[in-house]
């Protein structure tokens, strides 16, 4: 029975990558996961629900937990999904009854960004990387700065299980903040690196993941 409702969720696949809206205060938001990842919410799951609030801060409540469609198949067949790349959509509490002021955002963004310090040198991203402490997360980059978004690229020399003198293992995320409709979100792609690939990969799915979110809240 398990394996069958497992085999009726996947064929339902294409389903879960739909557009759909979430309430944040009186407003509808339209969310939808980039193509090649689906939101975890239907699964239920406390599991993924505690990876997802492990990647933001309890002040945030989390609107969708993207990740990709293999993971996904993976998890609902029972093995264990890779999680080499996901994101994740939250908005601030705090804000949520209230409609954001150009002011706001700007305090927003402020405190979201705050301590990242200065971006990496320009072609030495990996080298700034490996002078940084194991699990600190610093800035590579601005990709877009304007009045309703900002989104950077960020870095984290990971540990490897493999032992200190293993090869450095890097997590690359960007962090973008949105004001839709008057609502504030931050959402984050998340991805491994193991070759400049991953780099452009980030890039682009975070740009067409902002168009896509203006796209569905187009006033």
């Amino acid at each position: 029975m398990r394996a069958w409702l497992a085999a009726l969720l996947l064929a339902a696949a294409p389903a879960w990558a739909a557009p759909f809206a979430v309430p944040v205060g009186d407003t509808r938001i339209g969310l939808e996961a980039p193509a090649g990842f689906a939101d975890t919410e239907f699964t239920g799951s406390p599991r993924l629900q505690e990876i997802a609030e492990s990647l933001t801060s309890a002040s945030n409540r989390v609107l969708l937990f993207a990740i990709s469609d293999g993971d996904l198949r993976n998890f609902m067949q029972g093995d264990q999904p890779e999680l080499r790349r996901f994101m994740v959509a939250v908005t601030p509490r705090a804000l949520e009854d209230q409609s954001v002021t150009t002011g706001q955002f700007d305090a927003f963004v402020g405190d979201a960004l705050r301590g990242l310090g200065s971006p990496a040198p320009h072609g030495k991203m990996l080298k700034y990387l490996d002078a940084q402490p194991l699990g600190k997360t610093v800035l590579l980059g601005d990709l877009r700065r304007d009045t309703t978004v900002v989104s950077v690229l960020q870095g984290t020399r990971v540990p490897n299980p493999e032992g200190r003198d293993a090869k450095p293992q890097y997590l690359l995320s960007t962090t973008s903040l949105l004001n839709l409709r008057g609502k504030a979100l931050s959402v984050s792609v998340y991805s491994s690196y193991e070759s400049p690939d991953d780099l452009d990969w980030i890039k682009l799915v975070t740009a067409r993941w902002i168009a896509d979110l203006e796209r569905l809240n187009a006033r």
